[in-house]
């Protein structure tokens, strides 16, 4: 086994360096840049509006945002946790932290930079995966980037060579999305899961190790409970893993938010140094990394890249899986509910996690070097057991097991829309049962193959996903300023709301019987 995972862990390496070279951050952030400056940065010219749509809709009464008459959709809101599910996880906490200490306080500022662009990406995932959808055998939504990939790219440019292209593109999105599922949306999260859990509530508690293996008992268990607990939502399907996360995601969110400010405001008087330092090493490569400026770009802006789309997701193209199943019409709405979504994980969350993390001299803010001993699997749960004691540590436990475990959730969702994709809705039954089962992998294996094969799985993923969305942005362009002309010109136009004629006819009469 040991043998086996070398080779992995080597293999990996090598694909890991390709995908998350200069190349592929230009790709990434250049994306969100173009697509930004095209939209007339829509996220900050129109936020009064993207908010009012989006979270501010959820506590009006009747709110269509908030319910659905379908049996066979999903609530916008409902939509949105479920990403968020699958988005808020390990690496809002672990992540975070393991981004500073590789990288130091400046990771923070490029996972903000990489977020603030990266709402634009998301946004036009969004609007071209409500745009191209189409319904399946079961009357159901179904949309994401390999409909956009097959029925956009192949088809738009009228180029014949095209549209094998982006079928081969489409299979490639699938596969890496599959295989996505299986590392940033299953192991990765299961392994942070039972480390925090083990570290928290069994320190004394130790079984030892299977006979013979290096598998630790208690990883074990925790595994098979987990792999019990998420196949009986799992098997339940979208509707089951939406109301589930509708429910744990905002409440494990605002704990979260709460435990977070109280330590923010128990170090006040870091605050200004913290900031301070975020700035400085963005720029300036932190004392204990060393060699200059090759080394920020190399490794500060990288972590703070990979962290932040590890965290976000905003280029994978995943979120929109779930997002295409939304019981709304507009292909711009579903859009802002994306520019809400990385909005509030990195900008939110995650700035959360960076708050403790700095605030608690866990981090030299001076020389942005971490203290002796300090390593991102447990610095979080150290900052709060700093102040709160063993419940601190607890809490940050819990906290990671509900983020973590709904990440798992979301994804086995995303992997599923995949896998029908290539196979077929026969495909998806045994796809959830090997998901399941890699929950107990998870459990027991080292944590940093983990991560590193969950980086290499982001990068793959989003290369066909950008080459459509790049492809397809004077589509978004189109659909944007479209729905900009009726909404704050007044023109009367016909809206674009899918590229299907039969299908835009329907949502247009589903629209005038509302309005009547």
């Amino acid at each position: 086994m040991d043998k086996f995972l070398d080779a992995v862990a080597s293999v990996n390496g090598v694909i890991n360096s390709a995908v998350w070279g200069l190349p592929g951050l230009i790709l990434l952030i250049g994306t969100g840049i173009i697509l930004t400056v095209l939209t007339k940065f829509f996220q900050v010219s129109h936020i009064k509006h993207w908010w009012k749509n989006t979270i501010a809709s959820v506590f009006k009464k009747n709110s269509s945002a908030t319910k659905t008459t379908d049996k066979k959709t999903i609530s916008q809101f409902q939509a949105l946790c479920a990403a968020l599910a699958a988005t808020v996880g390990t690496g809002n906490i672990a992540g975070v932290a393991a981004a500073i200490v590789l990288g130091g306080p400046g990771a923070v500022f490029w996972m903000w930079v990489a977020a603030f662009f990266g709402m634009m990406t998301n946004f036009s995932e969004n609007v071209l995966g409500i745009y191209y959808r189409r319904k399946n055998k079961d009357g159901e939504w179904i949309g994401g980037p390999m409909y956009y990939l097959t029925d956009g790219l192949g088809k738009r440019y009228g180029k014949k060579w095209l549209s094998p292209v982006s079928k081969v593109l489409a299979v490639l999105f699938s596969c890496f999305a599959i295989l996505a599922s299986f590392g940033i949306g299953n192991m990765a999260q299961i392994n942070k899961i039972v480390l925090n859990m083990d570290a928290a509530f069994f320190k004394n508690a130790s079984l030892g190790t299977i006979p013979g293996t290096d598998i630790n008992i208690i990883h074990l268990i925790l595994g098979i409970c987990l792999l019990i607990i998420a196949a009986m939502i799992i098997i339940g399907g979208l509707q089951r893993i939406a109301k589930f996360a509708s429910v744990v995601v905002p409440f494990m969110a605002v704990a979260y938010i709460i435990g977070s400010l109280i330590i923010f405001f128990i170090n006040i008087s870091n605050v200004g140094p913290m900031f301070a330092a975020i700035f400085k090493f963005a720029f300036t490569p932190a004392a204990f990394l060393g060699g200059g400026v090759g080394v920020l770009i190399k490794t500060t802006m990288t972590q703070g890249f990979k962290r932040g789309v590890f965290s976000n997701e905003a280029g994978l193209g995943s979120s929109v899986l779930v997002h295409s199943s939304s019981n709304v019409k507009e292909p711009v709405k579903q859009g802002m509910w994306g520019i809400f979504e990385v909005f509030f994980d990195t900008f939110v969350i995650c700035t959360m996690t960076a708050i403790v993390v700095l605030s608690t001299g866990f981090i030299n803010l001076e020389t942005g070097a971490p203290a002796a001993g300090i390593d991102g699997d447990t610095l979080v749960s150290s900052a709060f057991g700093k102040y709160f004691g063993a419940p601190g540590t607890w809490f940050v436990a819990i906290a990671m097991l509900f983020f973590a475990f709904t990440t798992v959730l979301g994804w086995s969702q995303y992997g599923s829309k995949a896998v029908e994709h290539l196979f077929g809705a026969k495909g998806v039954k045994v796809y959830k049962v090997i998901f399941v089962v890699m929950i107990v992998s998870g459990a027991v294996m080292e944590g940093g193959l983990a991560w590193d094969l969950s980086d290499t799985f982001n990068g793959l993923m989003m290369i066909p996903n950008l080459i459509g969305v790049i492809a397809l942005f004077p589509l978004v362009v189109k659909i944007t300023k479209n729905y900009a002309d009726r909404k704050f010109r007044g023109k009367d136009i016909k809206p674009m709301l899918s590229y299907d004629d039969i299908t835009q006819a329907e949502i247009e009469k589903q629209l005038s019987e509302e309005e009547e």
